[in-house]
């Protein structure tokens, strides 16, 4: 058993080797096989009908759930013993990943259903409870909905209003509020719903079953810029009648399962921005080499290729760093199993560990699917504004990634608080190297010209300057605040920011390198070149964030000192020549005339 392994968030203060982690070359026979054959029901049953979806056909977006389940897609996270796959963590990212690329109804529709409306019992119930339901969630006989946000409780999940009142003869409970928002209410035949009980500090997690009987009545559909036909409603809960053994987990834990759950959804939202990239780019590319202007096809010009190279190199990132987080959650997931914990357990505190980077993931990753449709728009021109081709659709659907599994803005602002709760547990020494960084400060640079003759020799430097960047500005910043620092919310922003592009860059460096070392380098120079391209930009944006953050709180030799020190901390030796990098990129996506890696 394999007792070194690293932590969530300690990838800011270790170097990882690449032969350690996880990537998309790694996939095994199996889940090549999977991921065959969820692209073909995709290609077959999505991609033609994605005018249904723009014009809100709900009953079509079940129809193709109903088809999902008798393929098994539904069960691939429920364990064998109820009627499920039982994948593992990496498989289960696999699917979702594939799944979500043709259409944002779909992929809400499956995303909701799978993850947090079965997810929660799967992890959270007990044996009855699995027993009774997860056979008909996995098959799709029946659909699941999540039931947390309320008129006034959105980011601060834990203030809902919703009532549960024990009945006199303690065999139910009598649930009351509204809920908004609720991805499949339309066509769910159970939700998972949270409610308080009495003055409980916590909320608490219940089953229930969508009996209109039973005081659940419906709002109309939702109208929305995106996501059209994933049906989108608010429930309203009048004393429903809910039998005391569809608690789930324990009274008060309700905030626990949410922020799980949560987790969870994030990592899978972002692998559900993976294929709508890769296809996107394809679609762009394809059109690209299409369209004649001036006599030549505009796929020529130098400022769409440099569109092609950054959109390829974004969609290539974000798959690495996503597996590379997945495949630290399986192996978290089995290492716990081996020690005796259950699947259950394992599962959750697998996840649990890994909750900075499924922020991290989700931050990154929606930012770039949306850049990407933006991109892909620019280059049909006017003819990307047109619902006659799926930029416009894909650009609508891609907005709601930023906001749903928390917004953005929460996403980063918790990846620092985590980190800093980690550090004050003493699971992530982050002290002990911001010493060594400041001790650093105050010496003497060294002059001496270093041997960069290794692949990625530099961009290595460069990784462990830029975390050291980032210790600078958060060591310094949680000694000045301590606990007040969740205050300064523009100062965890840019921290958040510098936190981001680390894990991102070196990412794609780990999986770029064990490519190198199993084909040669000369078989992955576009790998090369997105990465070189990626971290180029990731020290550009260090750099302002970590000047943002330094100027946020210091003054005088304090910050004379951090910002020469951030100077040094984000120079090259060497500095790349990113359109000669851009054009490596983009002249293998353009002959190929496809997104190809």
């Amino acid at each position: 058993m394999n007792t070194d392994i690293t932590r969530g968030g300690q990838y800011l203060i270790k170097e990882t080797n690449s032969d350690t982690i996880f990537t998309p070359e790694n996939f095994t026979e199996e889940q090549v096989m999977m991921r065959d054959s969820v692209k073909e029901f995709i290609d077959k049953e999505i991609w033609p009908n994605k005018e249904r979806f723009e014009k809100k056909d709900y009953a079509f977006t079940e129809e193709c759930m109903k088809k999902a389940g008798e393929l098994g897609l539904l069960g691939v996270a429920v364990p064998e013993a109820y009627g499920g796959l039982g994948m593992g963590f990496v498989s289960t990212m696999l699917v979702c990943d594939y799944i979500s690329g043709a259409t944002g109804s779909f992929s809400t529709a499956f995303g909701a259903h799978t993850g947090i409306g079965t997810m929660p019992i799967n992890l959270y119930g007990n044996e009855e409870q699995k027993n009774k339901y997860l056979p008909k969630l996995a098959s799709g006989e029946w659909f699941g909905a999540y039931c947390l946000t309320e008129p006034d409780a959105g980011s601060d999940a834990n203030s809902g209003k919703t009532k549960a009142v024990l009945s006199a003869d303690g065999t139910h409970y009598s649930i009351t509020g509204q809920k908004m928002w609720i991805s499949n209410a339309g066509f769910c035949n159970l939700f998972i719903v949270f409610a308080r009980i009495e003055d409980d500090k916590n909320i608490t997690g219940f089953i229930v079953e969508n009996d209109p009987s039973n005081g659940i009545s419906l709002g109309e559909e939702e109208h929305k810029l995106g996501i059209r036909a994933s049906s989108t409603r608010q429930v309203f809960f009048n004393e429903t009648k809910v039998p005391v053994g569809n608690m789930l987990s324990e009274r008060g834990n309700g905030f626990k399962i949410a922020m799980n759950a949560l987790n969870v959804g994030r990592i899978k939202l972002a692998a559900a921005c993976l294929d709508s990239q890769r296809r996107l780019i394809t679609a762009a590319v394809r059109y690209a080499n299409e369209r004649i202007q001036f006599k030549v096809p505009i796929s020529t010009f130098g400022a769409i290729r440099t569109k092609i190279a950054e959109m390829a190199t974004n969609a290539y990132v974000g798959e690495s760093a996503s597996y590379r987080a997945a495949g630290s959650i399986e192996q978290r997931i089995n290492q716990r199993i081996e020690e005796g914990n259950s699947h259950q357990d394992a599962e959750l505190k697998g996840v649990e560990e890994f909750a900075i980077e499924c922020s991290i993931l989700k931050v990154a990753v929606s930012e770039d699917v949306q850049h990407c449709t933006d991109e892909g728009i620019q280059i049909f021109g006017g003819m990307g504004f047109s619902e006659d081709t799926p930029m416009e659709s894909a650009w609508r659907d891609a907005r709601i990634s930023r906001i749903y599994e928390g917004t953005n803005e929460i996403n980063r602002m918790l990846a620092v608080g985590m980190l800093i709760k980690k550090a004050m547990k003493g699971h992530v020494d982050l002290l002990t190297p911001a010493m060594k960084v400041a001790d650093e400060l105050m010496s003497i640079p060294s002059f001496d010209t270093p041997d960069y003759n290794e692949l990625f020799a530099e961009e290595k430097e460069m990784i462990e300057k830029m975390k050291k960047a980032f210790l600078m500005v958060a060591g310094s910043a949680v000694q000045k605040f301590g606990p007040e620092l969740e205050k300064h919310q523009a100062l965890m922003m840019a921290a958040a920011d510098m936190m981001i592009e680390i894990y991102m860059a070196e990412s794609a460096i780990l999986r770029t390198e064990k490519l190198a070392k199993e084909k040669g380098q000369d078989k992955v120079k576009e790998q090369i070149a997105m990465t070189q391209l990626y971290l180029y930009h990731a020290v550009d944006i260090i750099n302002i964030k970590g000047k943002e953050g330094i100027a946020s709180f210091t003054e005088g030799d304090e910050q004379r000192i951090m910002l020469m020190g951030l100077r040094r901390f984000t120079k090259y030796t060497n500095l790349p020549n990113v359109n000669a990098l851009r054009e490596i990129i983009a002249s293998k996506v353009i002959d190929k005339n496809e997104y190809s890696f």
